[in-house]
């Protein structure tokens, strides 16, 4: 039962908390993660735009900030005594849900556990539900942890207040 939990991570407290429920789980039912970091064409396009002047290497960066998301994801499984390996996909052949999906099929992973916003009416139109779409198209079951509406607007006023190079994805809401 949910020996392979499939974990998208992108450094957001809502994806940290998806990560926390995924570790508890695979502690009850002695399963592995693996942690998924994607780089789409958004995250890219957003970091081009917001570092305009930058002339490096986006991808580079956003790779670099992916691999530490990973990294940070997998201190966090092994300090609880989780086996997890990490996959970064910066293909650009799809959005986030189809990438998502497709890795778990490919791994094959028994289970989908993300944080979502649970964003609803305007927000939810606006914003878009990457967490609604993998919901719904996912071939195995998906847990979604979804972060207390405080937490939500804490995050939203610190990431307003203080703009930073995208981590290579917008949260998995």
């Amino acid at each position: 039962m949910y020996q392979r939990i499939l974990v998208p991570v992108d450094g957001s407290a809502t994806s940290k908390r998806g990560l926390e429920e995924a570790i508890r789980l695979a502690k009850l039912t002695q399963g592995r993660l693996r942690l998924f970091h994607v780089i789409d064409e958004l995250s890219f396009a957003l970091a081009m735009d917001a570092y305009a002047g930058y002339a490096g290497d986006w991808l580079k960066v956003l790779r670099e900030n992916g691999r530490r998301i990973l990294d940070e994801a997998v201190a966090a499984a092994q300090a609880a005594g989780i086996e997890a390996d990490t996959q970064l996909c910066d293909s650009f052949s799809g959005s986030v849900h189809e990438m998502v999906n497709a890795e778990a099929a490919k791994w094959p992973a028994d289970l989908i556990v993300l944080g979502t916003h649970g964003r609803r009416g305007v927000g939810r139109v606006v914003m878009g539900s990457s967490a609604e779409h993998i919901l719904r198209y996912a071939s195995v079951p998906v847990l979604l942890v979804r972060t207390p509406e405080s937490e939500t607007k804490a995050e939203r006023a610190a990431t307003s207040a203080h703009f930073s190079l995208p981590a290579g994805v917008v949260a998995y809401d």
